[in-house]
């Protein structure tokens, strides 16, 4: 019997499977309930890529929104702790510095704490600016621990096809409609263009009030059907390829990610409880297909278990995330390469976006779709910006590719951030900004950027308080490292994986 005081359901068809289907399917059953009916639709015949994947802490606020026990999800997935990032090469040819989760030292509501930091390094006291990070430290260590007092910042390490099984288990019996097949068409309506149903080769016909283009880079429905537009950035990101492979684990997993730069790119190693995620990424361009293959298998340390595998993208977004009843997700929204391991937090963000502005059946979403592109847009192009920093920023002239990297002329947003930086030491979050303050002078110093001034108010300090302050943060870290245990003993005990799942 229909209750007339609740609307019919509005009914979401996700188009793909993979994380972004699984992702968006779980969520949107888990937070709606009633209100929705949730049927995905995918195909065994199309694999996915699951070779390693690398989170930001963000992912921790998703799982709880979703009411996921990390233990479980731990176990299931092979997951291993992360701290940050430890980039490699990129400044210049062997040097390497930390990107680290958490606050760097303590900041005022004045100045923030590079500008102490650069004051003491004047003064002739100061340390790296990495000894003031707990999780930096930590992550060098080896070390990593959860308790109140002793409160460390950090993400995953996963691999991705585990994880779209571990989703898929939940979504399932929480009332997702998981339909097996391979989409041949996306039939739309005649009169107002909407989308209408996907039509699969089997025949049958899936309709629906809202779809989720979760179809990868081929982009089925907002690509195809709807020919939504895309926004290049290879003018800014020339990387085009990568290659991925799963190595054997010869070694505890350290809490960290490493992005090792080459000559055209960079590489990524992604410790798993019993596995290590590879990948190259490069610039076409540049190099040759098969000069990465071997540069890739040149920097394994241990026996690949399976021949790497190729991926082609071109960096940029949709010009619409939401074009009329179609929601891009994943790598059908776009790519922005994984350096900063923003791809699952961006979709994970956007479904959480989907929800706050859910377009219930009945409803007007013109207004709802715009607020949608307009904060999407806002937040692709920010971490955009932040990616290409890497990659401009550089003291590296040793290859034509970075040699372009550091001539070519980046986006006004970025240069205005560089310059105020260069001049004075500042930076900002705004409201919607995914990077902090901490991350991009973390970025910009690691880089080679020594800004000309710094705020003055860090100079009344007297020195020997000033330098107290110092002393008083590495103490206080030093004590917070002796009682943390290391990483991979802290794994086995919180959330070790079974032998039969390491081998599944």
């Amino acid at each position: 019997m229909t209750d007339p005081d609740r609307p019919e359901p509005t009914r979401v068809v996700v188009a793909g499977g993979g994380t972004a289907g699984w992702i968006a399917a779980a969520a949107l059953i888990r937070q709606l309930g009633p209100l929705v009916t949730v049927t995905l639709v995918e195909s065994d015949e199309i694999g996915t890529v699951g070779v390693g994947e690398s989170t930001i802490p963000t992912a921790r606020g998703f799982h709880a929104f979703l009411g996921i026990d990390e233990a479980a999800f731990m176990r299931a997935t092979q997951a291993t702790f992360k701290l940050g990032i430890a980039f490699e090469n990129w400044r210049q040819v062997g040097d390497r510095y930390f990107h680290p989760f958490g606050s760097v030292g303590r900041s005022v509501m004045i100045a923030d704490f590079q500008h102490f930091w650069l004051e003491a390094r004047r003064r002739g006291f100061g340390g790296a600016y990495g000894d003031y990070s707990l999780e930096q430290q930590a992550a060098a260590a080896g070390l990593f621990g959860q308790d109140e007092q002793n409160a460390l910042a950090y993400a995953y390490h996963l691999d991705a096809t585990a994880y779209v099984r571990f989703l898929r288990g939940l979504a399932e019996p929480w009332g997702v409609r998981r339909v097996e097949g391979r989409i041949e068409r996306v039939e739309r309506d005649g009169e107002g263009g909407d989308i209408a149903a996907l039509v699969l080769a089997s025949g049958e016909r899936i309709a629906g009030d809202l779809f989720i283009d979760c179809t990868g880079f081929r982009a089925l429905l907002t690509g195809g059907a709807l020919a939504t537009g895309y926004d290049d950035w290879s003018e800014w990101l020339a990387t085009d390829r990568a290659l991925a492979v799963q190595t054997e684990s010869v070694a505890p997993p350290v809490p960290y990610t490493r992005a090792i730069a080459h000559d055209a790119g960079w590489r990524w190693q992604i410790p798993l409880q019993t596995r290590v995620g590879n990948g190259l990424v490069y610039a076409s361009r540049y190099m040759s297909d098969d000069q990465a293959h071997a540069t890739l298998l040149a920097g394994l340390e241990s026996r690949p278990l399976f021949e790497p595998r190729p991926l082609r993208f071109a960096a940029g977004m949709r010009r619409q995330s939401w074009n009329r009843n179609c929601v891009a997700l994943g790598l059908a929204a776009g790519f922005i390469e994984p350096l900063e391991s923003t791809s699952i937090h961006l979709i994970m963000n956007a479904v959480t976006r989907l929800i706050q502005l859910f377009p219930f059946r009945g409803d007007d979403n013109t207004a709802l779709a715009t607020r949608f592109n307009a904060q999407s847009r806002y937040e692709w192009e920010h971490i955009r910006d932040f990616i290409i920093l890497h990659y401009h920023v550089t003291q590296r002239r040793d290859s034509p590719f970075w040699t372009d990297c550091a001539r070519m002329r980046v986006p006004d947003s970025l240069m205005e951030r560089i310059d105020l930086f260069r001049a004075s030491a500042g930076a900002w979050q705004g409201q919607d900004d995914l990077f902090r303050i901490d991350s991009w002078v973390s970025v910009l110093l690691g880089q080679g950027v020594q800004p000309r001034g710094h705020h003055r108010i860090a100079s009344v300090i007297p020195p020997a308080d000033l330098k107290a302050s110092f002393d008083s943060l590495t103490g206080g870290i030093a004590q917070t490292l002796r009682a943390l245990p290391r990483h991979g003993d802290f794994v086995a005990r919180h959330c070790g994986a079974s032998a039969a799942m390491a081998q599944a």
